[in-house]
């Protein structure tokens, strides 16, 4: 695999497309559940512009910072997501917060980020939304890849739930952009670079679910996403994006059948399963239905 700094950039813009897309897609579908779960099993696609949220807005970001430093700067990176926050993209409560304080008072990421919730810090899943471009960015060094998705963590999430998130997404953009595994492996090797947390633990219980379970028992039994949580989000979307490694579309069906927090799992997904099938695999469709998005360039 190319380690060269252009080859990096376009693995992290194809994730990025993938969950942008992802992204947008879920969205489209916070509407009440008996709908959505009509529309799904229509396969019906959503109509009009598929607007992205603070996933997306946030994985710009990242690509953008990768991009002029190759690396996460994480003062650089504050910044930027302050400069791009957008009150109409759905960030949460604590987000809304830090990210203003940053961008309108220099407040010192490092002291909002741990004050949160008590001293506790966020274990949210917004450092796992965000995080698959720098997976495939890094997708030839799985060891710099989990350092740098640990940075990238910090700036907003300083709880260990939420850091390992990051990572196990990170990782699992990385394992999809080197080469085909069957679903138990990937999920195998995601494991084995995550630190000691629940969503370690309930990785592993993903991995260990029936071949045969439905979709909605194994959104039950892990979380999809409705509690806000890096726990009770990220080991349902690694799950999905393993049945689909090579398939984006069925994929991401398969992802909003979860319901819960869908424009994040399916982001999730979304940036996983653009590296394995490769970003042709997105429909064009979706594509074109999902807002024009401002990519960062080459140098």
């Amino acid at each position: 695999m190319e380690s060269t700094k252009e080859a990096r950039l376009t693995r992290a813009i194809n994730s990025l497309q993938g969950l942008s897309v992802g992204d947008a897609f879920g969205e489209k579908f916070f509407v009440h559940p008996d709908v959505a779960e009509n529309l799904i099993n229509l396969r019906a696609l959503p109509s009009g512009v598929w607007y992205y949220t603070d996933d997306t807005q946030m994985a710009l970001s990242i690509v953008s910072i990768l991009r002029q430093y190759q690396e996460i700067n994480q003062d650089a990176l504050a910044r930027d997501f302050a400069e791009r926050y957008d009150t109409e993209r759905g960030y949460g409560p604590a987000m809304h917060k830090l990210l203003t304080h940053i961008r309108d008072n220099n407040k010192n990421w490092r002291q909002l980020a741990t004050s949160l919730f008590n001293g506790q810090g966020s274990y949210g899943n917004g450092a796992a939304m965000r995080v698959a471009p720098l997976g495939a960015y890094f997708a030839d060094n799985i060891d710099l890849l989990v350092d740098q998705a640990i940075k990238s963590a910090e700036i907003t999430h300083a709880h260990p739930e939420a850091s390992s998130g990051a990572v196990a997404v990170a990782v699992a953009a990385g394992i999809a952009s080197n080469s085909k595994v069957t679903k138990q492996q990937f999920l195998n090797q995601v494991i084995s670079y995550i630190p000691e947390s629940e969503v370690k633990s309930k990785i592993e219980r993903a991995s260990n679910l029936s071949e045969n379970i439905s979709i909605e028992n194994a959104a039950a039994i892990l979380g999809s996403g409705a509690k806000i949580s890096a726990q009770d989000t990220v080991p349902f979307a690694l799950w999905c994006a393993a049945q689909h490694l090579d398939n984006y579309t069925e994929a991401i069906w398969t992802t909003v059948r979860g319901l819960g927090d869908r424009d994040t799992t399916c982001a999730i997904v979304g940036g996983i399963v653009a590296c394995s099938a490769g970003a042709e695999s997105i429909p064009t469709e979706w594509l074109q239905a999902r807002e024009a998005l401002s990519l960062p360039a080459y140098d």
